[in-house]
């Protein structure tokens, strides 16, 4: 179907997006704040998981929307205003994150001053490991994200008036000048909320492999929204099997690029054989965390691997919303499987908890409710950009 052909008229989201989003966070929350009175470091771990959940599909939205207009890709020009909506999320750090700031010593061992003082190791990291310069970093960090999100939004969003094709060129500079600082940002991210859970271990690729499961977090949440507004007939009938074809693809090979990190960082680690890194991964082979450690490479790696191997997988409509949906619940369960030991009382193995199960359903009430409430205000199609033609023509 030829642009001239196409004629958007602007129409909401599906009511259950609203619905379902508002349910999921009143839900979600009044149980998380109850959470918190039955077992507050519990209650924290956990909702450092969804927080880095959350950080994941919006950061790694601005990621995808920044490698488009760098790359100049065709394809997904039509849909960019899926990951713009989802970076929309970025701005609402700035108040998820507060709790945790001030649940820091329920969360790190570096942040406790008499620990610092008998340890050699945590002295010699205070300058780096210590609250204030901590709260810094993450503020800085995530005004960064927001500044650029800002930029590149508000300039999408201008186009569809004035269809300003210097505007796309402005984009891409700011993208050439963000992808440096989201790697920089992404790594130090994933070490300050991450790594320094165990502040004696390390590991030199944990900012890369977290950055695997953030760009598959956001390709699954937006190729879940592709694939459902499809069937809801928001993309009809223009977006072809290439189109899927595209986002299966990137699954796969971001699925395949998880694995190689994952198992590159094992490897070196196992290789060396030295106590200080070890360890970690031993407290992961401890009682029942052994179990999880299998099934990750099960749901995180075999499971899609299997399922998006062959070509016709990749534009299957149903697959792709089903493997969607599996990579972002992949994604949660390794960012468990990266915290949860770090708690004391599990380090032994994992002990149930209706804790566990709250604040996912909170998160899935954020996103969608951030989600819906953007969407009510913007065009679902970019419809000013000068790439829109050849993407709604896009063939392989």
């Amino acid at each position: 179907m030829h642009q001239t052909d196409f004629n958007y008229q602007r129409k909401d989201l599906p009511a259950g997006f609203s619905k379902f989003g508002l349910i999921f966070l009143v839900v979600g929350l009044i149980l998380a704040v109850a959470s918190f009175f039955v077992d507050q470091t519990r209650a924290a771990f956990n909702y450092l998981v969804v927080y880095m959940m959350i950080v994941s599909i919006a950061l790694g939205s601005l990621f995808l929307i920044a490698l488009e207009y760098v790359a100049g890709a065709d394809w997904s020009t039509p849909f960019r205003r899926i990951p713009e909506f989802f970076a929309g999320l970025l701005p609402l750090l700035f108040i998820l994150v507060i709790p945790l700031l001030f649940l820091n010593h329920d969360l790190f061992h570096w942040a406790h001053e008499e620990a610092v003082k008998e340890d050699k190791i945590l002295q010699g990291k205070a300058p780096y490991l210590n609250t204030s310069f901590f709260v810094i970093r993450t503020l800085v960090f995530i005004a960064i994200w927001v500044l650029f999100y800002f930029i590149l939004q508000r300039n999408s969003k201008k186009q569809d008036t004035t269809k300003d094709q210097t505007l796309t060129t402005k984009n891409i500079r700011f993208s050439a000048a963000f992808i440096p600082l989201f790697a920089i940002t992404i790594t130090f991210t994933a070490v300050d909320w991450l790594m320094s859970l165990e502040p004696h271990w390390f590991s030199t690729i944990f900012g890369v492999y977290y950055f695997s499961g953030t760009v598959i977090a956001a390709l699954a949440a937006v190729t879940l929204v592709v694939v459902v507004l499809k069937e809801k007939g928001y993309f009809n009938p223009w977006i072809t099997d290439d189109h899927l074809y595209s986002f299966g693809a990137l699954l796969f090979a971001f699925v395949n690029f998880w694995a190689y990190i994952a198992f590159s960082q094992f490897m070196l680690i196992w290789y060396a054989d030295l106590p200080e890194e070890t360890f970690w991964y031993l407290t992961r082979w401890e009682g029942s965390w052994v179990i999880f450690s299998l099934l990750l490479i099960v749901i995180h790696f075999v499971v899609p691997y299997a399922m998006l191997l062959s070509q016709p997988a990749k534009m299957d409509p149903k697959r792709l919303k089903f493997i969607s949906v599996w990579l972002l619940f992949a994604h949660l369960f390794d960012l468990f499987w990266l915290i949860m030991p770090n708690m004391q009382p599990l380090k032994k193995g994992y002990v149930f908890s209706w804790i566990d199960l709250v604040f996912p359903i909170l998160g899935i009430g954020i996103v969608l409710t951030v989600f819906n409430f953007i969407s009510k205000k913007e065009n679902l199609i970019p419809v000013g950009d000068p790439k829109l033609k050849k993407g709604i023509n896009f063939h392989l």
